[in-house]
């Protein structure tokens, strides 16, 4: 079961006006949650002076079919009233912004789960929400959690010395042809099997890049149906887009059965439906999980700035919904003033959920990875502005 304490409002406040917790995420010193679950740790505040890293395994406060254990979380009072709220973030980010991320959001200890638990392919992240975490609940049909077992046609020319069972996170772009094609060369002018030093080569690009085997000696990057259908999309929902446009937007989105499971405990509470604010909405990841549950949307307000996106998301709702979806593009043009106008037309929102941009807070170029402030990842801000203005509107309404 879930043992869950309100803190009151005279420590929350104490509670995030501390020197933020230090996050590392250096091995050397991993400290790691008891029992691989969250809930066996001491309760969290948001406050701890002790360096914490990333748990392991990353399983979050507990999996599908895991027998029921015991969560402690300390929610501040404030945090628990209306609406709800869930966001999102990578969960290999720079050191510290997770800790500011969690003094931002109340002090909520973040649960950090790999989707290779739901999919065939790793997606580690971070969420940080006020969501029950008892009663959650999986998607049906469970998808395979193995490339062989999503993709079985890939396995006649997949060699042995290839070990690999799963994706590594699907990303906002694809190998070139130039380099499968070096891998081609590779292959063909070596020995079979291939010397060690060529299979260490072409096994870190596969890795890399996700590449499956087509033939001899041949790989080749997913295509949008695989990857829509490792990140829980519906076929062909990005449908439409160019291929450079639905790699990113695909690299970007959430993974819906992940993000579902956590969404689960909301479907007995809103039997007649849901208003949400759906912040940088992207291809509607949030939305897809909920139609799943069977969560009927009343209203999304989406915000998000990509056209390409925007269209994905509007197209699949113009096929799927009955409600209505209300469509900003820039966070920043929902002031104040502009969300109690839509609460009063609406009557509030049960739901804001989002994940703000990574650019700054992970990737390979570490030029641009300057943490919370850089010019992407500072929007993270316009998250907590929002949601704290909702919150204020809707408890004077």
């Amino acid at each position: 079961g879930i043992c869950l304490q309100v803190l009151d409002e005279n420590r929350f406040s104490s509670c995030v006006g501390r020197k933020k917790a230090r996050f590392t995420e250096d091995s050397k010193k991993r400290k790691r949650y008891g029992g691989g679950a969250h809930g066996s740790q001491s309760p969290w505040d948001g406050g701890h002076e002790e360096s914490i890293s990333l748990p392991k395994p990353m399983v979050g406060f507990g999996l599908p079919g895991d027998r029921p254990r015991s969560v402690s979380r300390l929610l501040p009072a404030h945090s628990m009233r209306a609406p709800f709220f869930y966001y999102e973030n990578v969960a290999l980010a720079t050191k510290g912004a997770w800790a500011e991320i969690s003094r931002c959001l109340y002090g909520i200890e973040p649960e950090f789960v790999d989707s290779k638990y739901f999919c065939a392919a790793l997606r580690k992240r971070g969420y940080i929400h006020n969501l029950p975490t008892e009663g959650r609940s999986v998607l049906r049909p469970i998808p395979p959690k193995t490339i062989f077992e999503a993709f079985p046609q890939y396995e006649t020319w997949w060699p042995s010395w290839d070990q690999r069972r799963q994706f590594n996170c699907l990303q906002t772009c694809m190998a070139s042809a130039k380099l499968t094609e070096r891998i081609h060369r590779a292959l063909a002018n070596s020995s079979d099997p291939p010397t060690q030093a060529v299979q260490k080569y072409v096994l870190e690009e596969c890795r890399k890049w996700n590449l499956v085997w087509i033939g001899k000696n041949k790989v080749a990057a997913l295509d949008s149906l695989e990857m829509e259908f490792l990140l829980g999309y519906p076929r062909d929902h990005t449908r439409g887009a160019s291929k450079k446009k639905k790699d990113k937007c695909l690299g970007n989105s959430f993974q819906v059965d992940t993000v579902a499971f956590h969404l689960s405990v909301l479907k007995d509470r809103f039997p007649c439906g849901m208003n949400v604010l759906s912040l940088f909405s992207g291809i509607g990841g949030a939305e897809v999980a909920l139609h799943k549950l069977g969560i009927r949307m009343k209203t999304v307000v989406s915000v998000e700035i990509c056209d390409a996106s925007r269209n994905i998301l509007r197209t699949w709702w113009d096929q799927t919904q009955e409600g209505t979806l209300i469509e900003f593009r820039d966070v920043q043009s929902l002031t104040h003033e502009k969300i109690a106008s839509l609460i009063r037309q609406l009557g509030g929102f049960d739901l804001v959920i989002g994940g703000s941009p990574c650019n700054n807070l992970a990737g390979s170029n570490r030029h641009h990875r300057v943490g919370l402030e850089g010019d992407q990842s500072v929007l993270f801000r316009d998250y907590v502005r929002i949601l704290n203005s909702v919150k204020s509107i809707m408890a004077n309404v």
